[in-house]
């Protein structure tokens, strides 16, 4: 009878303990579960409550260096003088990729400079972004080999006249640009044909911008969010009309932004071929006075 008992009470033991540890896993795996959600909540209040900075906040922001390039080959007897300010040679340039690299510079992708000056998200230290102009090919068997060397990503600025074009200048082909998408890097526009700016007509809208824009996506599969203007120059009264066709930022070169559109006139400078590494650093923090964001 002692027996019977011992092992009623035994079972009854188990029973309470067994229902007590499923209790509380089950009230862990409840607080783990709320845990999560209150994280998830968290991110996405500040996500969707995070005001865009005005205007004078985003001037005031340290300028992020940005580079620009057009074409990477050695100089040929028919180029004139003013073109050798974008002609750099292979050597050289992979000489100054090399530089930027050993001095601690960080390639940054044209999404997280939009957000570091409208939201103020953190940068890497000493940010940079390296940009190429009109479509030339050795933008890619050069550039594009030069910038994975160390790890780096570029942006690039595409004229979509030019694409796939062979000649005294051969330009990229779609499944370069394709290829370059796919490894990161951004693609964005440039116009059909390098028309200035200042001097859109109504039809160039279309012409010059939607369509260009159109065929970008269709090769990357990606929206296209980014312009740079055709020689540097914009025109303040039309600026506002490249946000109404879909641009969150676009890049002039050296001369100075618009306070009334500073993401719309964010600046290059050029990357002369004359230069020697020690220039062009001397040069990005002279133009940009400070190297490290915020």
């Amino acid at each position: 009878m002692d027996l019977q008992l011992k092992s009623v009470a035994h079972t009854l033991l188990s029973v309470l303990f067994l229902g007590s540890f499923s209790f509380a896993c089950s009230g862990n795996k409840q607080n783990e579960k709320t845990a999560a959600e209150d994280a998830t909540a968290v991110v996405k209040t500040d996500s969707t409550n995070t005001k865009p900075a005005d205007n004078k906040t985003i001037m005031a922001r340290r300028e992020v260096p940005v580079l620009c390039y057009h074409q990477i080959r050695n100089n040929i007897a028919s180029d004139s003088k003013r073109a050798h300010d974008d002609i750099i040679a292979p050597d050289k340039f992979r000489e100054h990729i090399k530089m930027l690299a050993d001095s601690g510079y960080h390639t940054i992708q044209p999404d997280q400079l939009y957000n570091y000056l409208v939201y103020g998200a953190k940068l890497p230290e000493k940010p940079i972004i390296i940009s190429f102009d009109d479509t030339d090919e050795d933008q890619f068997t050069v550039g594009n080999a030069t910038l994975k060397k160390y790890g780096f990503k570029g942006v690039y600025f595409i004229m979509t006249v030019s694409i796939g074009r062979k000649g005294r200048i051969n330009y990229m082909t779609k499944e370069q640009i394709k290829q370059l998408s796919d490894e990161g890097n951004t693609i964005a526009s440039h116009t059909y044909d390098h028309k200035n700016f200042a001097q859109f007509t109504d039809a160039d809208w279309t012409t010059q911008i939607d369509e260009p824009t159109k065929k970008l996506e269709q090769i990357t599969g990606k929206k296209v969010e980014y312009f740079a203007f055709p020689y540097g120059v914009f025109k303040s009264s039309t600026l506002h009309k490249l946000k109404e066709h879909g641009f969150k930022a676009a890049f002039i070169l050296s001369t100075a932004r618009d306070e009334n559109y500073p993401l719309y006139t964010i600046r290059r400078i050029i990357d002369p071929g004359r230069y020697t590494a020690k220039n062009l650093y001397y040069s990005i923090n002279k133009s940009f006075n400070k190297t490290k964001s915020k």
